[in-house]
């Protein structure tokens, strides 16, 4: 399987919307950092990496550039080495041109 590859993660960024108690206790179990910005109803925040946090926009910015190309965004691609050799071919062109 292509994730068994992969490093286990580190950190997980998220948005206000994943703040929950049940949530980090998860992450904390398995050592994994949570960049999650606390809601406002909460009374003592936690704190996190607002570093990290500002970086997730890219992130995601790059996921909506390789959406708009309708090979990925439908996965017409069979095969799952087409399909990652398709989303590196659009992450390149997606990041050379404006």
């Amino acid at each position: 399987m292509l994730l068994d590859s992969v490093d286990p993660p580190r950190r997980l960024l998220a948005d206000k919307a994943y703040d929950a108690d049940a949530l980090r206790t998860w992450l904390k179990q398995r050592d994994i950092e949570a960049v999650i910005p606390s809601t406002a109803s909460r009374k003592r925040p936690y704190p996190f990496d607002r570093q990290a946090y500002r970086r997730r926009n890219l992130i995601e910015r790059m996921f909506c550039k390789i959406k708009d190309w309708r090979r990925i965004a439908t996965r017409y691609d069979r095969l799952a080495t087409n399909f990652l050799s398709a989303i590196a071919l659009v992450a390149i062109a997606a990041c050379w041109l404006p």
